[in-house]
């Protein structure tokens, strides 16, 4: 029973943060610091989910650190995402096999 319960107040406090932003904010907001906040807002939540994932992944931080920085640097140079994520779990994969 309690788990149904669970299921109900996520389904309502989800339905609620979807509704809000509608019923507060009927006319478009013209604050240009305020737009800028709302936009970089799913950058900064993204980021700070995965950068911790990232360094807790692995049981070595020398090998994270490894994968990390080899994304960090093939994403400076516009490569594709696909590229970028193979290429840091190789570095991540082949830095722990040596250690």
């Amino acid at each position: 029973m309690p788990i149904a319960l669970y299921i109900l107040v996520m389904a309502g406090v989800t339905y609620l943060i979807r509704m809000i932003p509608f019923t507060f904010f009927r006319k478009k907001i013209k604050s240009r610091f305020f737009r800028s906040f709302l936009y970089y807002i799913p950058y900064a939540v993204l980021t700070a989910m995965t950068i911790p994932a990232i360094f807790y992944s692995t049981e070595n931080f020398i090998t994270a650190l490894a994968g990390t920085a080899v994304a960090l640097i093939l994403a400076f140079f516009d490569l594709p995402l696909i590229v970028v994520a193979l290429s840091a779990s190789l570095a991540a994969f082949l830095t722990g096999l040596f250690l």
